[in-house]
């Protein structure tokens, strides 16, 4: 079964390049990840320093896999969380 990961990030619009370059290494990595399916990031037109995430892996476990990856604890926990001022992350599984 599908599982799904929604998020929204946001940053200080000082900290968007940082936090958007990030992402797209994230997206890099994360694309090459035996259980990843689908790994988009999208900059949110009218909120500066928005971005929205949709993930998709295999099943939990595939995205368990990817967030004990080294390049999660890099990008994501040492760069991109101690930047964000807001974050919203949903999970779901396909029905």
């Amino acid at each position: 079964m599908a599982y799904a990961v929604f998020a929204h990030y946001r940053c200080e619009p000082a900290d968007e390049a940082t936090v958007r370059d990030a992402l797209l290494k994230m997206r890099e990595h994360t694309r090459d990840e035996p259980a990843n399916r689908e790994y988009e990031v999208h900059a949110q037109e009218d909120v500066p320093g928005g971005f929205v995430l949709y993930e998709v892996y295999a099943d939990r476990a595939g995205f368990d896999a990817h967030a004990a990856t080294d390049h999660f604890a890099e990008l994501i926990v040492k760069t991109v969380r101690p930047l964000l001022t807001d974050r919203t992350v949903t999970f779901a599984e396909r029905l």
